[in-house]
């Protein structure tokens, strides 16, 4: 595993001179690699592991998809928690844009899917502005992967005409929620990153008038074998919460389609 210390330490000794940067120069592909099953990652991304000279990944990435890469490729580890960022995202940036000039093909690996809630719309507009070639694999967002896995409907005719996705987590202190967009009717609402604050984001629900009684999941780990559901009410979701504490990464899924069919009532009993 490769030292990323190693690339800030000097930097200019990682790029190419300018009379060989043409020929040299790499390109980035940011790769989704899905929500936890290593399994659903694309032919596509699982290609570009192989061929790789760098990957640079991610925590939710499952660590079985680095298996793919080759022998000499660096696997340089840039992983985020809560409040612990192992590398800050203005130093990923450019340590994408140092390892492209350095030649290499690198692959940016994300869990789910680089544009959803991934930052991949910074990294892209920061290659670009460095003249490097990138590209979009697409993943697996969780959501679409954890109603998968559970068997959760998030469009069932019967009960939603939309799917909202919404970030939970907080920026700079404070929660960033339009609450009128997750409060519309006949609608599936997805919390990301939203497991540490899911009291409060219920508690503002109520208060704005959401029914107390509006199904409400919280689904760790999704699709992976640790994978763990807790089915209750917006009004009761998070007591259930403290009883039963679900680690992260875990996503939170409020509508009717939560008890649509059963099954996920019957994994949290």
């Amino acid at each position: 595993m490769t030292n990323i210390l190693n690339f800030f330490a000097n930097p200019a000794a990682n790029e190419a001179s300018p009379k060989d940067a043409q020929q040299t120069a790499g390109e980035v592909f940011l790769v989704g690699a899905g929500p936890g099953d290593p399994e659903l990652i694309t032919v596509k991304a699982m290609r570009l592991l192989q061929q790789a000279d760098a990957i640079v990944y991610d925590r939710l990435a499952n660590p079985a998809l680095l298996e793919y890469a080759g022998d000499n490729c660096d696997l340089i580890y840039v992983g985020k928690k809560k409040d612990q960022h192992s590398l800050p995202q203005d130093q990923i940036c450019e340590l994408l844009a140092i390892l492209a000039r350095c030649g290499k093909n690198v692959v940016r690996l994300k869990g789910g899917d680089p544009f959803i809630f991934g930052r991949g719309g910074e990294e892209v507009e920061h290659l670009n502005k460095q003249g490097i070639n990138c590209h979009i694999v697409p993943g697996i967002t969780a959501a679409i992967g954890c109603g998968a896995s559970t068997q959760i409907p998030l469009t069932h005719r019967d009960h939603a005409h939309a799917v909202t996705f919404i970030t939970g987590h907080r920026q700079n202190g404070k929660m960033h929620i339009n609450w009128d967009l997750a409060l519309q009717k006949d609608s599936t609402v997805v919390f990301y990153m939203g497991l540490s604050n899911l009291l409060e984001i219920t508690t503002q629900l109520i208060a704005r008038g959401c029914p107390a009684s509006k199904p409400f999941a919280v689904v760790a780990q999704g699709t992976a074998q640790e994978q763990q559901v807790l089915v209750g009410t917006v009004g009761d979701i998070a007591a259930r919460l403290e009883k039963h504490p679900l680690p992260s990464p875990a996503l939170l899924i409020m509508g009717d389609v939560v008890r649509a069919n059963g099954y996920a009532q019957k994994l949290a009993d």
